[in-house]
């Protein structure tokens, strides 16, 4: 499982304010890029991820692709590595940035942070899990759903262990830089 991981990627760190009623978040979204190599067989793929991110206690996981339509999750933070494929994302809600998601890259999003795919590889598939395994639910971005998701996502703790690294992870130290 270890020969999966660079242990040594390009991290590339985005912040995103409120836009619209998409609250985003005081930490920024994490890309690792080139994080994994999961090789060319899809299942094997999706079970060497899975099991990367269940001995860091990111569960709860699921594969397929990224939802077409602008959400966000307010009581949880959320990681995604690209298994095959790539996908165009915006994150950040309708008016957010458009970044590109590539096989091996793994992100990491933050509560409040809008995404959608807004086009993808036919080959395109993604992992993802959260958190201690946490039930993760979807928000389109009405000002309803605001007003419950701000207190929601404001006591949400940094995850005690990185998705892919664990303790030696990159996520604790970008994320206590804005807290």
């Amino acid at each position: 499982m270890e020969h999966l991981i660079n242990t040594n990627p390009v991290i590339a760190h985005h912040l995103f304010k409120r836009n619209r009623n998409f609250p985003n978040s005081e930490f920024p979204l994490l890309i690792y890029r080139n994080c994994l190599n999961p090789g060319k067989q899809k299942n094997k793929a999706v079970s060497a991820i899975q099991k990367i991110f269940h001995k860091n206690n990111w569960t709860n996981s699921w594969r397929n692709g990224i939802y077409h339509f602008h959400h966000y999750h307010s009581n949880t933070h959320e990681c995604m590595a690209i298994a095959a494929g790539k996908a165009w994302v915006i994150f950040g809600g309708p008016s957010g940035k458009r970044l590109i998601l590539e096989k091996g890259d793994v992100v990491i999003i933050p509560a409040g942070v809008g995404h959608k795919c807004s086009k993808a590889s036919a080959d395109f598939l993604c992992v993802g899990a959260y958190p201690g395994g946490a039930e993760y639910d979807t928000n389109l971005g009405t000002k309803e759903e605001m007003d419950h998701a701000l207190p929601r996502i404001k006591k949400l703790p940094v995850p005690r262990l990185d998705p892919v690294s664990g303790k030696e992870g990159f996520l604790k130290t970008f994320w206590s830089q804005h807290q």
